[in-house]
């Protein structure tokens, strides 16, 4: 009598991520599949249990771009030493307007949720991790450095400094037209957040933009499905920016949490609640070594909501666009004297970005690795 098989052994994470990614997909295919369990390469152990939520009522700064310079700038630099986060408002004031009158940045937002909403044949073209095309859609940029996935999809896009000539074409269709009318004027409020925060250090508002900050530029378009078990996975995992400066349009869905530390030295994620017509600055690593600590950057994270609608957001990350071997980045000289001696060393952006690839994104060894 032949003895009965035995069972398969269950497939590692190698194998379950290799499936996962032939399925060129993405999370919002694991929706469309009908899923009803997070799989085991997004479980997060106990994502959501560490460190408290902040109390109601308890909210990052406001900065109003219509209030005379010098308030702003005052504004801005507190909220950047304080807090690393602030919602600017009536950031309208620098701003082109779009040529077609349309409603900006919620027509980008729509137009993002509607490529990631078509069938799942016209979106798997588009899939894949290789970036010298200046454009790619994949999930988490770190899905095979990090312990568990998050449960995002994202269209990257890369703007600057060496911008394809026919990167319009490279994006899809149905969403280029408008995250690049998006991207223009993103800018436009990242050049006036940059001279708040330059006069805020006391050099003057050209400081960072003669610094090559608005050059370098990467958008990630991000797509948060419905989650069957939110308790188990994350959207993104608590991290800092790389960059110098972030600004981020979202959605009314929410999400988006904050780590602050109180004046007794307790922390706390504090909901970024959307608020209208207003956009999310952020401070990244790269500022704060600029600015010799002066700038924090903040851990952040997004939680997963428990409504069926997915949350779609739009980060542009501003970096220096010079990049050349001999071109070296560190605390800004109007900074550092005898008396206040540089904190990090330089370096170029090469060994820069070079070691953010290296990490997960939750690795907290990026600013480390720089300091004296």
């Amino acid at each position: 009598m032949a003895s009965a098989s035995l069972p398969a052994p269950a497939p590692g994470r190698a194998e379950l991520l290799k499936a996962f990614e032939e399925s060129r997909t993405g999370v919002r295919g694991l929706v469309e599949s009908g899923v009803s369990s997070v799989p085991e390469i997004f479980r997060h152990p106990d994502p959501y249990a560490s460190i408290p939520l902040a109390p109601p009522g308890v909210s990052i700064p406001v900065v109003d771009l219509s209030l005379p310079f010098p308030d702003a700038a005052a504004a801005a630099a507190e909220a950047a030493r304080t807090w690393g986060f602030f919602h600017l408002v009536n950031y309208h004031h620098a701003l082109p307007q779009p040529a077609d009158g349309g409603d900006y940045p919620a027509r980008a937002l729509a137009a993002v949720r509607a490529f990631n909403e078509l069938p799942p044949a016209e979106r798997a073209p588009h899939y894949g991790r290789a970036v010298d095309g200046g454009v790619n859609y994949s999930t988490n940029v770190d899905l095979y450095n990090s312990p568990a996935a998050s449960w995002r999809d994202t269209i990257q896009i890369m703007l600057g400094p060496n911008r394809r000539p026919d990167l319009a074409a490279r994006i899809p269709a149905v969403c280029s037209a408008e995250v690049l009318e998006w991207e223009a004027r993103a800018t436009a409020a990242a050049r006036a957040v940059m001279g708040l925060l330059s006069e805020g250090l006391g050099l003057g508002s050209a400081a960072l933009e003669e610094a090559s900050c608005l050059e370098g530029k990467v958008m990630a378009c991000h797509y948060y499905p419905h989650c069957p078990e939110p308790e188990r996975t994350m959207g993104i995992v608590p991290h800092t920016d790389p960059g110098v400066l972030t600004v981020l349009a979202q959605d009314e869905i929410g999400g988006l949490q904050v780590k602050h530390q109180d004046e007794e030295g307790r922390s706390c994620w504090v909901d970024v609640k959307p608020v209208p017509g207003a956009v999310v600055i952020n401070v990244g690593d790269l500022l704060q070594i600029m600015s010799n600590d002066k700038y924090p950057s903040v851990e952040h994270r997004v939680i997963m909501n428990t409504r069926e609608e997915p949350r779609v957001s739009i980060a542009i990350f501003f970096s220096p666009g010079k990049r050349g071997d001999s071109v070296f980045y560190g605390p800004l000289p109007g900074l550092v004297s005898s008396e206040n001696p540089p904190k990090y060393r330089n370096f170029t952006m090469g060994e820069f970005f070079g070691t953010f690839f290296s990490r997960d994104l939750a690795s907290k060894a990026l600013i480390d690795h720089f300091k004296l």
